[in-house]
């Protein structure tokens, strides 16, 4: 047996600082093809929290929904969803359940990147579950769209401003729309505590729940004036045609998700009786 001598200093390691929290990093991919007859779905990459499930196809349209396969996002995850509609493709992503932005332990804000790329005479259809922002947390999400000059996609995205009696965390979404190379539409919007005034009549106006629906289609032949819909108590929407007459926007702020999703779907029958759906 081994001994050590009186002589010889014990010696030890320092502790090594532990550290610092860090979050997820993830991306999901997904790609869609035509094989002369149907779409077909030849990639499907699942990764962390996001977990691509087959669904029964509609017609010609390919389904795939997105679940959660942990909590997600929390503080300083990087997280990213990137899909592909390639030409003649017909393409729905939804997501099974609520997207819950919470607190981690780090201080550091979320990120969640969804980048869509829609090919020639390709059609996209974009329609997940609402985004919650709860107390405590931080998030930045962005929507990127690169789209041919002959796509066709429908786009919902709609916010939940903190849970029941729960102020909301920190929100900034950014939305950029590019077609044929060109930018037609990139707007941000900031939520929670840090943004002056996000609460208020200009912003808000007291409502907790707000989203958007843009259509993109060549095939729209009249673009309709800006309308208003909705009332004051339920909240109003917007409906307004894009810079480059190929589109339609609608923004909408409601007291509940469920008066949300209704101005939406108000506003999507408006736009498609003018022009042909995507």
């Amino acid at each position: 047996m081994k001994t050590r001598t009186p002589d010889t200093p014990h010696l030890t390691r320092p502790a090594a600082d532990p550290a610092p929290a860090t979050g997820l990093c993830a991306t999901a991919r997904l790609r869609t093809t035509h094989n002369g007859r149907i779409t077909t779905v030849p990639l499907l990459h699942s990764d962390g929290p996001f977990h691509l499930r087959r669904l029964r196809p509609q017609g010609e349209r390919a389904r795939v929904c997105v679940l959660g396969a942990m909590s997600a996002p929390l503080g300083g995850d990087r997280l990213a969803l990137d899909i592909t509609a390639a030409a003649h493709t017909r393409l729905e992503v939804t997501t099974a359940a609520a997207t819950i932005a919470l607190r981690g332990c780090t201080p550091d804000p979320a990120t969640y990147d969804v980048r869509l790329t829609v090919g020639a005479d390709a059609s996209l259809h974009w329609l997940p579950q609402p985004l919650i922002s709860t107390y405590g947390s931080s998030l930045h999400q962005t929507y990127r769209l690169e789209l041919d000059g002959r796509s066709h996609v429908l786009l919902r995205e709609e916010q939940l401003l903190g849970r029941s009696a729960e102020p909301p965390g920190h929100l900034s979404t950014r939305l950029t729309v590019l077609r044929a190379g060109r930018t037609i539409l990139d707007q941000q919007t900031v939520y929670g505590t840090q943004a002056p005034a996000w609460d208020g009549p200009a912003v808000l106006g007291g409502h907790r729940a707000t989203g958007q629906l843009l259509l993109i289609t060549p095939d729209l032949e009249s673009p309709p004036a800006p309308i208003l819909l909705g009332n004051p108590s339920r909240g109003h929407c917007i409906l307004s045609p894009l810079a480059d007459n190929g589109g339609l926007l609608a923004t909408a702020i409601a007291p509940t998700l469920a008066g949300l999703r209704q101005l939406l779907d108000a506003a999507l029958t408006h736009a498609v009786d003018t022009g042909r759906s995507a």
